[in-house]
């Protein structure tokens, strides 16, 4: 056999694999080579460190008399030969002569060797990675295959799936990427490492490798939502008093936030306060706009913002952007309303209480389901009625025909009784055009 210390020594310098491991490997691979040129049977191999060399060795079992030759061995025999102190029962290793074997079988154990240590190595990768999970990672842009990035980290690749990417970006081959170690899976063909650039969590490190204060825990991230490349809003605390953790996240002259921003080629980065009162909270995430008061539903983490008139368009935001990501923020479900609107919703909430059964608890339970006037009610789904208002199929059928009486009342009052009087005047001129008419007489006059 060849002297495998050299070749252990170097594989454990180059590859980084302990050595019991690739030992193990080496003693498995000549024990498959073993058996593809013996046959299935009880084999052993043992590294000796003092010779470099692997051994091999068949055991069997010692009887008086011998029924399978594979597997057992005569008594007489095993004591002239191998062990003169053995007994019936005992387990005899007997060296195996590999001198005849072919260079078919040392190939084999070649291929078990170099498989071993592939698994190895993934296990080294995988090890490395996992614990870096949730880290910005830095690598290059190895190649592009059907809209996904694959990233050189050195040492192994991961890939950027198109769904992770940031729909305004576009990389080259060569390009360095920083991204989100987003999930490390062991798989058979190894570890499978995913980036994202897109993930709220990439905006919390690239904050935290920015900002000292929170790296030293003083100032702790409470949330993030984004739109991806265009829109984020990130909310923040401070656990020292004299620490503002706003100005600390912003920087110099918004030199912090201006790093993170370039990072993610310009995407716009709202900074709030956290607060520990969901009406505050709110307002800081609504922010730029300004509010003038909120109503809350604490039990389905639901709140009604009312704004001034020339806030509104600014709370809602481009696309409803500002308000959705405020609502993720927060992970409520925000209604903004002006000041108009809120006053004519008071006006119909007013109006309710006229209707049968009803009371302000029961009005604040529609309003869930944007009911907030009397004409709402009629295509309310009469299920959710049931639901919400503890009453019968019946009960519901009364309720809408009382909300549809008490509607079409507002309607002519509110119109003055112009479609009445329209009405009369369209009659009258019908009946002036039929007095116009020509007579006509039959022939037969």
């Amino acid at each position: 056999m060849v002297d495998m210390n050299r070749v252990i020594d170097q594989v454990v310098r180059e590859k980084g694999i302990e050595r019991e491991v690739l030992i193990d490997a080496l003693e498995q691979a000549l024990v498959t080579a073993a058996r593809k040129k013996m046959g299935n049977r009880n084999l052993e191999a043992h590294f000796d460190e003092a010779t470099g060399n692997i051994n091999i060795y068949e055991y069997m079992t010692v009887m008086d008399e011998v029924e399978d030759s594979y597997t057992q061995i005569g008594l007489d025999e095993a004591r002239e030969k191998y062990d003169p102190d053995c007994e019936v029962g005992d387990e005899l290793g007997i060296p195996v002569d590999s001198s005849d074997w072919s260079r078919i079988t040392a190939q084999v154990a070649k291929q078990v060797i170099i498989q071993k240590v592939r698994e190895a190595e993934r296990d080294i990768i995988y090890t490395e990675f996992i614990d870096r999970k949730g880290e910005v990672i830095n690598g290059i842009v190895q190649r592009i295959e059907k809209g996904d990035i694959i990233v050189n980290l050195g040492r192994t690749d991961a890939s950027l799936p198109y769904s992770e990417q940031i729909r305004s970006e576009n990389y080259r081959q060569g390009d360095r990427i920083r991204a989100l170690l987003l999930k490390v899976q062991k798989e058979s063909r190894g570890p499978q490492l995913v980036l994202s650039r897109t993930h709220p969590d990439f905006v919390k490190k690239l904050f935290e490798i920015e900002v000292p204060e929170i790296r030293e825990g003083v100032v702790e991230i409470m949330g993030c939502a984004r739109e991806p490349g265009e829109r984020a809003k990130i909310a923040v605390r401070s656990h020292d008093s004299d620490v503002d953790p706003q100005g600390a996240c912003i920087g110099m002259r918004g030199s912090r936030v201006r790093g993170v921003m370039q990072e993610l080629r310009g995407e716009r980065i709202d900074v709030i306060v956290w607060d520990e009162s969901p009406a505050t909270y709110g307002a800081n995430a609504l922010s730029p706009a300004q509010i003038s008061r909120a109503m809350i539903d604490e039990e389905q983490n639901a709140m009604t913002i009312i704004v001034p008139e020339d806030q509104l368009s600014l709370a809602i935001g481009r696309r409803g952007q500002n308000v959705k990501l405020a609502a993720r923020l927060m992970g409520w479900k925000l209604d903004i309303i002006s000041e108009e609107e809120s006053k004519k919703r008071e006006a119909q909430r007013r109006k309710m209480m006229d209707l049968p059964g009803m009371d302000p608890f029961k009005i604040a339970k529609v309003a869930r389901i944007d009911i907030h006037s009397l004409g709402d009610f009629e295509d309310a789904s009469p299920e959710l009625l049931i639901e919400l208002l503890d009453i019968d199929a019946d009960g519901v059928k009364a309720l809408k025909a009382a909300a549809k009486e008490l509607y079409e009342q507002e309607l002519i009052a509110a119109t003055g009784g112009e479609e009445a009087e329209q009405k009369a005047q369209d009659e009258t001129a019908a009946e002036a055009d039929t007095a116009a008419e020509p007579e006509t007489v039959s022939e037969e006059e």
